[in-house]
Parts: C-alpha cells; structure tokens; sequence
C-alpha cells in the first residue's frame, strides 16, 4: 500500500514558540498557527472557518524558529501529520493531530510588521535566499568601495 504524509501550511502563530530540551540535548520547539479558509454561503455571504494546528520543530531548526518567531507572526510550514493519543488524568481518552516540521519559511506581515525571510534547510539555489554569512559580509563591506574593473576586462 502506497502512502503519503505531507502538508504544507501558511497561518499566523497563536503563541509564542516554547523552546525546551530532552535528555539527550536536542532542541524541541512548540508553537501553534491558526489557518482560515473564506468561502460564501448559498445567500451570497462571506463565511471563514479557522483551523488551529499545533506544530513541532527538532533541532538546530527550532532554536531558529524560537529566536525569531513571536505571537501573531505570519509562517509557511512544511512537514508531517504525527497522530496523538493519551488519556488524561480524569481518565478521558483524547487525541490530537500534530505538524513535525522538516521546512518552514518567514513570511512578512503579521503583528510583527518586518518581512525577513530564513527558513529551515534553505539553499542558496532558492530565489531569495541569502545566506547568513553573505549577509553578515555585506554588512560589514557596506561602507567600501570597490574600484570598477577597466572597461576591456568585462567579459561580456
């Protein structure tokens, strides 16, 4: 039998993300993001439904994700469903589903205003990625100018 578990989201955090650490020293970063979907009705009226999703990143990723990351920040978030069950001290059986993010992206808007792009596992072949120590570079050569090169050594 075939499968497949993937999604890919894009919503606003509902809460800030809580970074803690298991035993063996690995970064686990909690958050929630809250996704709407906008439809109209038979009478012609707009309608919106809102879907909250609890997410979790491992590792180097989520301390990132916890670093930059505050309440009502706008993310796309790309991973897995992970399916949830416990019961709770009352004896109730419940459950939940869960995204285990592989790849996230910061998108602008949001309350937090600025529209700063990183991400989890980002290439430099991506359109708009640029590296962290690119940007530190170009940071630090901002007030340097360099000499043009003569006219005959452009190749082109």
């Amino acid at each position: 039998m075939a499968s497949f578990n993937r999604i890919i989201l894009v919503g606003n955090l509902t809460r800030d993300p809580q970074l803690s650490y298991t035993g063996a020293n690995t970064a686990v970063c909690k958050f929630g993001i809250a996704t709407n979907h906008k439809w109209r009705d038979k009478e012609g009226a707009t309608r919106e439904e809102v879907c909250f999703v609890d997410c979790t990143i491992f590792g180097r990723a989520g301390e990132t994700f916890n670093q930059y990351m505050t309440k009502g920040r706008s993310v796309l978030v790309e991973g897995r469903l992970r399916f949830d069950q416990w019961t709770s001290p009352e004896g109730e059986k419940k459950s939940k589903h869960e995204v285990i993010v592989d790849n996230f992206t910061f998108l602008g808007g949001g309350r937090g205003g600025d529209s700063g792009e990183a991400g989890g596992r980002r290439t430099d072949a991506e359109p708009g990625a640029v590296p962290a120590r690119a940007a530190a570079n170009a940071n630090a050569n901002a007030g340097w100018d360099a000499p043009a090169p003569p006219a005959d050594d452009i190749p082109f």
